[in-house]
C-alpha cells in the first residue's frame, strides 16, 4: 500500500510545483512587459531589441519535396507574400561587433500574419531562461560601445553566446547564417512529438562574412566598439542591403531541423545555448525566401513580429518556472502589448526619427 502512495505523492508535488511555477512565469512576464511598455514603447517609442534595422517584402515558397514529416502548413509548392526584418542588437551603428537578425513574416501585412519567426546570428544564444534573461537586463551597463561586463564575469555561457553571435563588419544582411536557437513544438500530420528549430542561409552557398578574426576573439566581449580608424558608416549595412534588393531580388533558403521527443530526453534538449548535433539532426530546406523591395523607415518601424502567430501544432512548448528554458519564448509572446503600446505611441505623437548618418559613434 506504501509503495501505491510514493508514486501518487510524487504526482502531487510535481503537479503543485507546476502550478505555482507557472504562477511565476505568468507574473513575471507581466511584470517585464509593464516595465517595457512604460519605458520603452510610450516614453521612446522604441521595440524591445534590434531598433537599428532595414525591413523588406517578396514571397516565401514551400519545397516541392520536403524531407521532413510533413506538417499541414508547410504545403509543397506553395507560394505565400512574405516580409522579412533584418536588424542589429542594442546599438544603431552598423559598424560595431553586434549580433545581427533575421525576422521573417509569412504575409505582406504590419501586424496579422500565420507565421512569424525570429532568428538571430549565432546557434547559441546570450541567455537561456527568464531568469538568466533578468539578470542580463540587470547588469546591463553601457558606456560608448562597452557593455555587460559584470554579465560576462559571472556567466560563461553568455560570453560563448556573445562569440558565435556577434558579427563585425559583414560585408551584407544577405549573406549571414540566422538561427531561431530556442526550440519550438513541430506536431506533424503523423502525430508524433518533435521539437524544431528553424535557421537562414543565403541560397547560394557563399562564405557567411563578419565572423570574429583572432582580434575580436582576444578582446573582451563587452567591448563592442568599432574598430579604430573605421570609416564606414553607421547605416552602411542597410545603403548595401537596399542597394543590393534594387538590383536584383535577394533569395535565402529557410531551413529545419527536428529533434523526436523521448520520455528520456536531456533538458539540454531546449536550452539555446546547446546547439544540437548536426550528424543526428540534420537541417532541411524548408522554403526559399525572395525579397524584391525594401520598405522604408517608417514602414519598418510599424512591424510587429510576435510568437503568437504560429499555426497549430508549431507553437511554443510549456513552460513550468522562470529557471525553465522554455520560459523564454512564453516571455516572447506574452510581451505584445509592449509592441502595440510602440504603434499606438508612434500614431499620436509621429515616427521616432531615422538613424543619423553623422551622429556620434558607439552608441
Amino acid at each position: 500500500m506504501r509503495s501505491n502512495r510514493i508514486p501518487i505523492l510524487k504526482l502531487l508535488q510535481t503537479a503543485i510545483r507546476r502550478f505555482f511555477g507557472r504562477i511565476s512565469v505568468w507574473l513575471a512576464t507581466k511584470f517585464f512587459t509593464l516595465l517595457l511598455t512604460i519605458f520603452g514603447s510610450i516614453l521612446y517609442r522604441k521595440k524591445m531589441s534590434h531598433n537599428n534595422g532595414i525591413a523588406a517584402t517578396g514571397s516565401i515558397r514551400f519545397v516541392d519535396n520536403p524531407e521532413f514529416p510533413l506538417h499541414p502548413f508547410f504545403v509543397p509548392g506553395k507560394t505565400m507574400p512574405c516580409r522579412i526584418r533584418h536588424g542589429a542588437a542594442s546599438f544603431m551603428d552598423d559598424a560595431m561587433r553586434v549580433v545581427r537578425s533575421m525576422a521573417v513574416k509569412m504575409a505582406d501585412s504590419r501586424f496579422k500574419s500565420p507565421m512569424d519567426l525570429e532568428m538571430n546570428t549565432g546557434e547559441t544564444a546570450l541567455f537561456w531562461s527568464i531568469a538568466s534573461f533578468f539578470r542580463f537586463a540587470k547588469y546591463k551597463k553601457t558606456r560608448f560601445g562597452v557593455q555587460y561586463e559584470e554579465y560576462y564575469r559571472r556567466y560563461p555561457a553568455g560570453v560563448q553566446g556573445a562569440k558565435v553571435g556577434m558579427r563585425r563588419n559583414p560585408t551584407s544582411f544577405s549573406n549571414l547564417k540566422y538561427y531561431s536557437q530556442t526550440p519550438l513544438l513541430y506536431k506533424a500530420e503523423d502525430q508524433v512529438l518533435r521539437y524544431a528549430k528553424y535557421r537562414s542561409v543565403p541560397a547560394e552557398p557563399i562564405p557567411e562574412t563578419g565572423l570574429l578574426d583572432e582580434y575580436d576573439l582576444i578582446l573582451p566581449s563587452e567591448n563592442q566598439r568599432i574598430l579604430p580608424g573605421e570609416t564606414r558608416s553607421r547605416n552602411y549595412l542597410k545603403e548595401e542591403y537596399e542597394e543590393r534588393v534594387r538590383e536584383a531580388p535577394v533569395r535565402y533558403k529557410l531551413q529545419i531541423q527536428l529533434h523526436e521527443a523521448s520520455d528520456d530526453d536531456d533538458p539540454e534538449v531546449f536550452n539555446c545555448c546547446r546547439a544540437w548535433d548536426e550528424a543526428s539532426h540534420p537541417w532541411m530546406d524548408l522554403a526559399e525566401i525572395t525579397i524584391n523591395k525594401t520598405l522604408d523607415w517608417a514602414e519598418s518601424t510599424r512591424m510587429i513580429f510576435s510568437m503568437k502567430n504560429l499555426p497549430k501544432g508549431l507553437g511554443i512548448l510549456p513552460s513550468y518556472s522562470i529557471y525553465d528554458y522554455n520560459s523564454l519564448n512564453y516571455l516572447r509572446k506574452h510581451s505584445d502589448l509592449a509592441r502595440f503600446a510602440r504603434v499606438w505611441t508612434i500614431w499620436l505623437l509621429g515616427m521616432p526619427p531615422e538613424i543619423p548618418d553623422n551622429d556620434v559613434r558607439n552608441c
